[in-house]
């Protein structure tokens, strides 16, 4: 009896065993990473109750969350973003399939700070190769820059992303438009590039 229960017990977590891929959520302070961790755990997790998205505030080290998408579990990081706590991304770097890097739309102040510290991470060695999901984030906001805009401000980008998956995204963290697209496209890239060699993707 003991042997059959292990049998259908084993079969049982093969037939629903998820594939987990770590992704990492990037940008600096105040573009709305934990907004989109908030947003994104209510919306793929049905008994979810999250925090007010209203009253988060700046993440001083890291947060953590997951998400099952079809046979897929996504572990996010979403870390700092402040200048002094860039410095440990690299620390995740080696670890993560795939990289969600948010940008205030809102802020074109800080447009030149946020390009600098997105080319620092795609010429990372450790992520050579690894799916980006630029998200334009705050695009509730009349006033923030177009997805045409911001795509011009990083022009001089293209040429590093290298060959790996790549799409910028128009983003609501707080309205969760575009958050589904983001994420099952990050799904659809990590899948795929488990399946192909190490470091060969191709730009989508």
């Amino acid at each position: 009896m003991s042997r059959m229960y292990t049998l259908l017990s084993g079969l049982y977590k093969y037939m629903f065993r998820r594939d987990e891929y770590c992704i990492l959520i990037l940008g600096l302070d105040n573009a709305g990473k934990t907004t989109f961790l908030e947003q994104t755990k209510t919306r793929f997790n049905r008994n979810y109750k999250g925090m007010s998205l209203s009253k988060i505030t700046t993440t001083v080290g890291l947060n953590i969350g997951t998400i099952d998408v079809g046979k897929a579990r996504l572990m996010f990081w979403d870390l700092g973003g402040q200048e002094e706590l860039q410095s440990l991304w690299d620390k995740y770097y080696a670890e993560s399939h795939g990289v969600i890097y948010v940008i205030d739309s809102t802020d074109e102040e800080r447009l030149s700070e946020t390009k600098r510290a997105f080319e620092k991470m795609i010429t990372s060695e450790a992520l050579e190769g690894v799916p980006i999901l630029v998200l334009a984030n705050k695009q509730d906001v009349e006033t923030c820059l177009s997805i045409p805009d911001i795509k011009t401000a990083f022009s001089d980008c293209i040429n590093k992303i290298g060959k790996r998956d790549c799409l910028t995204q128009a983003c609501s963290a707080l309205t969760g438009k575009g958050v589904n697209e983001g994420i099952e496209w990050m799904v659809k890239c990590v899948i795929r590039n488990i399946h192909r060699p190490p470091r060969q993707k191709d730009i989508t």
